[in-house]
């Protein structure tokens, strides 16, 4: 698999998780985070994710209902669930994620640093899922948080651009970044 990468808005759209232990409540946590409507469904809920901000409803997956949703993950300790819901959600084209099973999957989840606006992702196409967290910590140990502030005057200054009524295209932005990172002396930051 060669993945396209992406950014879904997720945030007010009804999205599902199927299954209810600790790898389900991550990736429900992870939809929630972004604003999305989440369902659990699972017979048996675990704490994780009961304590979520989520519709949970404790009974088994019924098949077809994937097609009701904008993302559909699939973390069940089941293949033939797992399966099936992949099998809905395809058939629905709706997007699906199914926890360490690439097989079934049209949706990779990376592994994902956040610093304010700033996402950054790290997939190996569901290769190895170890080797993308460990590069995304990595990562994290240069991108810190100053990075965000970094994003907010930038974006001041695009705003304040659009606001003349002229494009921002063309601007050297490089050279403006270049100023931030300076004015903070991040070491491997400035050019």
């Amino acid at each position: 698999m060669r993945p396209f990468p992406v950014g879904l808005d997720v945030a007010g759209r009804a999205c599902l998780v199927v299954g209810a232990g600790a790898v389900a409540a991550r990736k429900a946590a992870a939809l929630i985070d972004c604003g999305a409507d989440v369902t659990i469904v699972a017979p048996v809920v675990g704490p994780e994710a009961a304590a979520l901000h989520a519709v949970v409803e404790h009974r088994r997956y019924v098949a077809g209902e994937a097609a009701d949703y904008w993302f559909v993950t699939a973390a069940t300790d089941d293949r033939s669930v797992n399966q099936q819901v992949f099998d809905d959600a395809t058939a629905a084209k709706v997007w699906v994620n199914a926890a360490d099973d690439p097989d079934r999957c049209t949706a990779i989840l990376p592994a994902v640093l956040r610093r304010g606006p700033i996402s950054i992702a790290v997939s190996t196409s569901g290769t190895a899922p170890a080797l993308a967290s460990w590069l995304r910590d990595r990562i994290a140990e240069v991108i810190g948080p100053e990075f965000e502030q970094y994003a907010a005057e930038l974006a001041a200054r695009r705003s304040a651009v659009h606001a003349e009524g002229r494009s921002t295209e063309g601007l050297d932005w490089y050279a403006q970044i270049d100023e931030l990172a300076a004015s903070s002396r991040l070491v491997g930051v400035s050019s």
